[in-house]
């Protein structure tokens, strides 16, 4: 799952990013209005971190950009400013959360994981595609109610196809959701490769229903075996 943080304190904005790390997410930042907003129209995140106070503009005018581009993407707004007025304009404008500075950070990744669960999957926890079903709080992944063991990175990617089935996937879009702002890395797409392949042959030896399918020259699809 992938975050975006627009935080201008350099320091909290670190804490923030190494703490939702450390919880398995992908976590892109931008520290001002303008790298916010190149970011939330080239890409989509499962959850945006806004703070409204921000060199260049302000967080409820990216939000209201966020609703007018008609993003999925949830958001929780982070801010010094507590006060009442903010926070009914944020969520007036479709906020999904609001978390006052300062905070501790199990409340900051119990609200980024509660936002989540409520948009994805109708407030369902798990993930479930045919006799396929992931537990993304616990990571865990089960065919037929078996336990399949998978790698961090071969987690990721099942995670993003079981969200997107029947839905043609670009290799580009695999290598963002699963590195973020490390996308640079010149050997992505070959570990791309390698990691489907093998995320592939785990769901086969499983039995499981659904099958990644490989469209030569595209990328992938999630279908169901035939």
């Amino acid at each position: 799952m992938k975050i975006l943080i627009i935080e201008d304190q350099d320091g909290l904005r670190e804490t923030m990013r190494e703490s939702l790390t450390k919880e398995r997410f992908v976590v892109e930042c931008a520290s001002n209005y303008k790298e916010g907003l190149l970011k939330i129209n080239d890409y989509d995140y499962d959850c945006i971190l806004l703070d409204i106070m921000l060199p260049g503009g302000s967080g409820l005018d990216l939000l209201r950009e966020i609703k007018e581009l008609r993003k999925a993407d949830s958001v929780i707004i982070i801010s010094a400013k507590d006060s009442i007025d903010d926070k009914v304009l944020g969520l007036n404008l479709g906020a999904d959360d609001y978390l006052a500075k300062p905070f501790h950070l199990a409340e900051l990744n119990a609200r980024v994981k509660s936002v989540i669960r409520r948009k994805q999957n109708n407030g369902d926890v798990q993930v479930v595609v045919g006799n396929l079903k992931i537990n993304p709080d616990k990571r865990t992944v089960f065919v037929d109610d078996r336990e399949i063991v998978l790698n961090r990175k071969e987690y990721d990617l099942l995670y993003y196809f079981m969200s997107n089935p029947g839905r043609l996937i670009g290799k580009t879009a695999l290598a963002e959701f699963v590195w973020g702002d490390n996308i640079d890395q010149a050997d992505n797409f070959d570990f791309i490769y390698s990691q489907v392949k093998n995320l592939r042959k785990k769901l086969k030896d499983a039995g499981a229903q659904p099958e990644i399918k490989a469209v030569y020259g595209f990328g992938y699809k999630m279908l169901m075996a035939e």
